[in-house]
């Protein structure tokens, strides 16, 4: 009785068969029907890479709109109509 490895009578394989080389030659067209790799990135994705690309935080800004806030000194009628402006701009599309 004879045993092999975990490669069998041939030895170990590769897990995925090697692709053949691809190249094109200048003046050499590409057609459009041709197989094409496809990537989707999911919605969570895409809101990580949002968030990657956002600002630092202005700690300093922060703390202080919290202190105004706590104090009742944030919200004046002015930054409510402004609010309320940019509120209206963004659901008629604006």
């Amino acid at each position: 009785m004879e045993i092999f490895g975990a490669g069998g009578t041939q030895g170990p394989q590769p897990i995925y068969p090697r692709l053949a080389a691809f190249s094109v030659d200048a003046g050499q067209t590409v057609h459009a029907g041709a197989p094409r790799d496809h990537v989707e990135i999911s919605p969570l994705g895409q809101m990580l890479d949002g968030i990657s690309r956002l600002p630092e935080i202005r700690h300093e800004k922060v703390e202080e709109i919290r202190r105004q806030i706590a104090s009742g000194a944030y919200e004046t009628p002015e930054k409510l109509e402004l609010a309320l402006d940019r509120m209206m701009d963004e659901m008629m599309g604006r």
